[in-house]
This record gives structure tokens, sequence and C-alpha cells, in this order.
């Protein structure tokens, strides 16, 4: 079965791309996409791992309500990474659309006729 949590990394690219953040931050703007369950650490591994590919970098900033926060900014590899899956994400698209076209009728004859047809 597809999951969207195969989707963590360009979605994190994504956000980061839109601005830099700190992890906990990310999994609640990773929310909406449908990426996060409840499975946080999963988050801050695939972070890290991105970081260790080049894809991101991060430092240390103060948080006004609590200890420093690792703020996390996508790099120019992880641009180029991100439009990578640019061509994965349509292709994926393309077949969806295409499942979804041979599915309608079924899902148009799941319903039985009152009469028993």
């Amino acid at each position: 079965m597809w999951e969207p949590k195969n989707l963590l990394s360009p979605c994190l690219l994504l956000l980061l791309g839109e601005r830099p953040d700190h992890g906990y931050e990310l999994v609640r703007r990773l929310r909406p996409l449908g990426i996060v369950d409840g499975d946080t650490s999963t988050v801050y591994r695939t972070l890290r791992s991105l970081e260790r590919h080049g894809c991101l970098c991060s430092d240390w900033a103060p948080s006004g309500t609590g200890p420093a926060r690792r703020v996390y900014r996508i790099t120019a590899k992880g641009r180029t990474e991100l439009l990578s899956w640019l061509g994965t994400l349509e292709e994926t698209r393309r077949r969806l659309d295409y499942y979804m076209r041979r599915l309608a009728p079924l899902i148009e004859n799941r319903h039985p006729h009152p009469d028993g047809a």
C-alpha cells in the first residue's frame, strides 16, 4: 500500500524551501500534507539524513520560550533534489489519474439497484 510517509523527504524539502524552520514546527506543518501521524522521530531522522547528504544545513537558534532549537535551511543541493522529485511526482499523478479513470465505472456500479439488477 502507498504510504504518505514515503513523501517525507520531498515534503520537508518543500517546506524548508518555503522558509527555514525547526523540527517541531516542521512536524506541525507536515500534518496538513497527511505525512506525519504522531511519529516525530521519523521526521528528525529524515532531517538528519537530508543534512548528511548536503540537502539541508542547520544552526542552533535561541528560543524565546525554552532551550535553543535547531533551525534547518534548504541548500542549493536540496533545491536541486526537490526539483528532481517533480518528474517523479508528475508520473505518480499520471498513474493515479489513469487508475481513477479505470476505477470510476466500478464506483458508479458499486451500489446495487433497488430491483436487484
